[in-house]
């Protein structure tokens, strides 16, 4: 081909930008958190949505700011038109938080165990216990014990989304620092990590109070202005 004709083809073809032909979908967290928007993703095919991951913090929730270390996972398992539906995966907490609780001179203890919750959930929680002295082998092998026993009692008796509400309030790790008293005195514990190895059959439930509605300000009412009386004209004389 004659450079002049392939000159013509080159500017002939039209250069697609594959930016613009990306849609956005908004992301929302599941009904455990009262489907809230939080955040959003580009994509060409809504199929290439699915399955994509979402992290927000609880403070970007809730609003607590002591709870800005804890990071919530969410997958998309939905669409319905723009709007992507998620369902909960499982928690983290930020590496910097983690750093600050495992200084020098304190043993940290990490234990893994599995729990099938009251609503069917197989759910795993990865505990830290931190300790302020170093512990022996014993003590570290007796709180594991505990806490595995622990764990699997209140998953027979909790559903998934009393667990997660614990464990973001604080409460669970509080209740297992109690149990392990008879071993060791350790100084806290936390659930450090959390993970939905197989769903239940249900939706679990929301754990966050539900907003209230704005009431609405009664209309105020029409203010009649005031007429001005014209003066009557004086009679004439005669």
């Amino acid at each position: 081909m004659a450079p002049s004709k392939r000159a013509k083809a080159s500017a002939g073809r039209k250069v697609k930008d594959k930016w613009k032909a990306k849609e956005w979908y908004k992301i929302h967290a599941p009904r455990m958190f009262n489907e809230a928007e939080i955040g959003e993703t580009p994509s060409a095919e809504p199929d290439y949505v699915l399955g994509r991951t979402a992290e927000v913090t609880v403070q970007d929730l809730t609003g607590d700011f002591s709870k800005m270390h804890i990071k919530l996972k969410f997958k998309v398992t939905s669409l319905d038109g723009y709007d992507a539906k998620t369902a909960f995966i499982g928690h983290d907490l930020t590496s910097d938080y983690v750093r600050r609780l495992t200084r020098r001179r304190k043993t940290k203890t990490d234990h893994v165990v599995d729990i099938v919750t009251k609503d069917g959930y197989t759910y795993r929680i990865k505990t830290m216990s931190i300790a302020e002295r170093r512990i022996q082998s014993s003590q570290e092998d007796g709180m594991r014990r505990i806490i595995a026993e622990t764990l699997v009692a209140i998953g027979q008796e909790r559903t998934l989304s009393e667990i997660v509400k614990d464990i973001v309030s604080g409460d669970l790790a509080k209740e297992l620092a109690r149990a392990c008293r008879i071993v060791i005195p350790v100084k806290r514990i936390e659930i450090r990590k959390s993970e939905v190895l197989v769903a239940g059959e249900s939706e679990p439930e929301s754990i966050l109070p539900a907003a209230e509605p704005v009431a609405e300000e009664p209309a105020a009412e029409p203010v009649e202005e005031p007429v001005e009386e014209t003066p009557a004209e004086a009679p004439a004389e005669e």
